[in-house]
Parts: structure tokens; C-alpha cells; sequence
């Protein structure tokens, strides 16, 4: 837990938040359960990954999920992301490659969206820990206030940001954010059980680089490499 690190721009706008009731008791929680000798993922180095990898001045783009993967080796602390030696891909992640193979012709094959999140595309969770084996199973221990607080933040930029909300649980999370100033795209999830109502031929990853064409910005390269 000493490792947890966050990037002083984020951690001085979100200064309030972090001192607000919510993470005292997630604090409290935290603590509890890794005394209790569970293991929560991903490792504490990497529960801001996606605030450290993308400061709130390079964010272009803001992709949401809802919380890590609970399976040890997979999470690094980035919204669909899983590390480079991952092998299969997670199912989801399958399908938004499929989608961005239709949409751009480019063929991923390794999950780790690390590049994406260094080119200003914030993979953001809602929660950002789980226990190891159980999913969700951090939900409504404060995580999704400050998470909502990161949001809140972003939709008072000046400056418009893609807002990309896969899924009802994104929607209702993404509600706050202002459409008249900001790109918001809203499309079912890409999991195996909704891809087909809609994700699938939804073109998100053109929208959004033609979206920051008219805004001046430089377009994501969505390859990850192999």
C-alpha cells in the first residue's frame, strides 16, 4: 500500500475528494481486507495507473469501464486493458478489436492498451480495485465517488474531450457530462452478450479521431503493437 503513487496535477485538482469521508472509509476497507489476507488487484503501484499514464491536460479522450479484472496477472490498473503476455485476450476486448478491425483495418493482437493511455485516451474504471477471483466485489466502498469526482472534473474542462460511455452502467455513470460542450458516444457494451445490439458497426474509433481532427488535436493511433 506504501507504493500508491498519483500524479501531483491530478492529485491537486482532486485534492477535496481525496480528503472526503468516502476515502477515509475505503481507506478503512482497503486495509481490512488485505489484513484479512486477501488479495486485491491489481497491485497498489498501479490503482492510478490510468491517472498517471494520462494527466488531466493530455486527455483527449475518455473511455469508461467498471471495474478490474479479477483474474491475477490480467489488470494493470487500465479500463479493458490486460498486460502484454496476456494470452487469450479478455472477450470483450476481443469484440472492441473486431470493431476497430472494421472500422479502421487495424488488427490487434495484443491487449495491453498501455499506448493508447499515453496518447490521451484515459482508460478509466468506475471502481479500481477487486478481490482477487470475485468480481465487482469492490463496488459501493467509495471508489465510484471519486471516479465520479475524475468525470466531473473533465466535463468543466473548457476544452472538449471524447467521452466514450459503452453500456448502461457507463451511460448512467457518463449522465453528468454536458453533450453541448463535449463529443459524447454512447453504444451497447462490447461484451459477447450486448456486442451484437449495436456496438458492433458503431465506428467509434473514426468518430473520435475525426472528432479531434476539428478540434486541432492529433489523431489516437489505436495499434497496440504485438
Amino acid at each position: 500500500m506504501s507504493e500508491i503513487q498519483l500524479n501531483n496535477t491530478w492529485k491537486n485538482l482532486l485534492q477535496n475528494s481525496l480528503e472526503a469521508d468516502n476515502m477515509s472509509a475505503l481507506k478503512i476497507f482497503l486495509r481490512h481486507e488485505k489484513n484479512q489476507g486477501k488479495v486485491i488487484l491489481p497491485h497498489s503501484s498501479l490503482w492510478f495507473n490510468a491517472l498517471n499514464s494520462t494527466p488531466p491536460d493530455k486527455v483527449k479522450v475518455v473511455i469508461l469501464g467498471q471495474d478490474p479484472y479479477p483474474t491475477p496477472g490480467h489488470a494493470h490498473g487500465l479500463c479493458f486493458s490486460v498486460l502484454p503476455d496476456v494470452r487469450p485476450v479478455p472477450k470483450s476486448l476481443i469484440n472492441i478489436y473486431k470493431e476497430l478491425q472494421d472500422d479502421l483495418g487495424i488488427v490487434n493482437h495484443n491487449g495491453h492498451l498501455q499506448s493508447w493511455a499515453e496518447q490521451g485516451v484515459l482508460l478509466l474504471n468506475s471502481v479500481l480495485t477487486v478481490e482477487s477471483g470475485k468480481a465487482n466485489s469492490h463496488q459501493g466502498q467509495g471508489w465510484e465517488l471519486f471516479t465520479d469526482a475524475i468525470i466531473n472534473e473533465l466535463n468543466n474542462q473548457s476544452r472538449p474531450i471524447a467521452f466514450v460511455l459503452w453500456g448502461a452502467y457507463a451511460q448512467k455513470k457518463g449522465a453528468i457530462i454536458d453533450p453541448q460542450r463535449h463529443f459524447v458516444l454512447r453504444a451497447p457494451h462490447p461484451s459477447p452478450l450486448s456486442a451484437y445490439r449495436g456496438f458492433f458497426g458503431s465506428k467509434p474509433f473514426s468518430q473520435i479521431n475525426r472528432f479531434l481532427q476539428q478540434q486541432g488535436q492529433t489523431e489516437i493511433d489505436w495499434r497496440t503493437g504485438e
